[in-house]
């Protein structure tokens, strides 16, 4: 893992985070699910291993559906509901919202992969060059 270092954090700034490393994948999902944690667009995202992040501020709340096979564990500031990261069934990696990062021009730069493209909606816009995947990439 490289050295590289970036910090984040909510709207109202009562929860903080870094992250060490470079993101295993960054991109774009159209999912449903992540329409309504968006607000409507896409969530613009970077994967990481857990253990490249941690909260260096704040205690965040969390909500995982009881209803579904394999949900995932949405984490959000309890203060002004900033969506902050998802972590996936088995903590096995966490999606940091790219937009909660301080910086996030320099550290996100733009999507590598459009994912769960079937989702998508007419008002919905995906950049010239970015590969496009109905659903996960293989």
């Amino acid at each position: 893992m490289s050295a590289e270092t970036h910090e984040g954090g909510c709207y109202c700034g009562a929860i903080r985070f870094r992250i060490t490393g470079a993101p295993q994948m960054k991109g774009q999902c159209f999912c449903r699910p992540c329409q309504y944690i968006a607000g409507g667009g896409p969530n613009y995202f970077m994967v990481y291993a857990p253990e490249a992040f941690e909260y260096t501020q704040g205690t965040p709340s969390s909500f995982t559906r009881s209803d579904l096979k394999n949900p995932r564990t949405r984490e959000f500031c309890p203060t002004c509901g900033t969506p902050l990261v998802t972590i996936r069934p088995g903590g096995a990696a966490i999606v940091v919202k790219a937009g909660t990062l301080d910086d996030p021009a320099g550290v996100y730069g733009g999507p590598a992969v459009a994912i769960h493209c079937a989702s998508i909606q007419p008002f919905h816009l995906i950049a010239e060059g970015v590969p496009r995947y109905e659903g996960l990439p293989t």
